[in-house]
């Protein structure tokens, strides 16, 4: 952990800003089985509070309690100026999911660490996500196919480069970057045809 991280955790951790667990937690048996829960934390500081907090379990000596912390993420593909490359992109900003045996020491362990804003759930009780979901997210996350962005806008021109129109030139009218599609007008025989073409389909010209 930087300098930097160090005093922003002090900073958050003052005596006037620490707060209690909610008194359902507080009231935990200890025999609670270890469930995922979802934490809220500030915008952009996802991959930082996994770090965090992947330091303030082995230091508090808490891998008894808290087993997991996840940031799903998916591949994505960017075409920009004919160059092709790719990123992660996370699939739920804001949110990072742990997997932990929720009692009073290991909420306090979470819920303080820099960057966390809270649990997901009531004010009383963190509530737990379903198995279900859970395994979705993670499979999801693992298995996600790629998504393909390219800097495409309307009135530009594009050579179509694979399908049964490879090699027309077409001129774009309508863009669907959530689909990775575009709609262009093609001459095909002196006729201006609509054809509908994915990103992988085309070049910029």
């Amino acid at each position: 952990m930087s300098e930097k991280e160090e005093n922003i955790l002090r900073e958050e951790l003052t005596e006037e800003n620490l707060e209690s667990a909610p008194e359902e937690v507080q009231k935990s048996s200890g025999k609670d089985q270890k469930r995922w829960y979802i934490v809220h934390t500030y915008s952009g500081y996802e991959n930082k509070v996994k770090s965090n907090l992947e330091k303030r379990i082995e230091y508090m000596n808490m891998s008894d309690k808290i087993f997991r912390v996840e940031v799903p993420q998916k591949t994505v593909t960017q075409i920009k100026g004919g160059r092709k490359f790719e990123k992660e992109e996370k699939i739920f900003p804001g949110y990072v999911l742990v997997e932990m045996i929720m009692d009073e020491d290991s909420w306090y362990v979470v819920r303080h660490t820099a960057g966390v804003t809270k649990f997901v759930g009531s004010a009383k009780k963190p509530i737990p996500a379903k198995e279900s979901e859970i395994k979705k997210i993670i499979h999801r996350s693992s298995t996600q196919t790629q998504k393909i962005e390219m800097d495409v806008k309307v009135g530009e021109k594009v050579r179509i480069i694979s399908g049964p129109f490879a090699e027309f030139v077409g001129d774009i009218t309508e863009v669907y970057p959530d689909k990775a599609k575009l709609r262009a007008m093609v001459s095909i025989f002196g006729r201006e045809t609509p054809v509908e073409l994915e990103y992988k389909q085309i070049q910029k010209l």
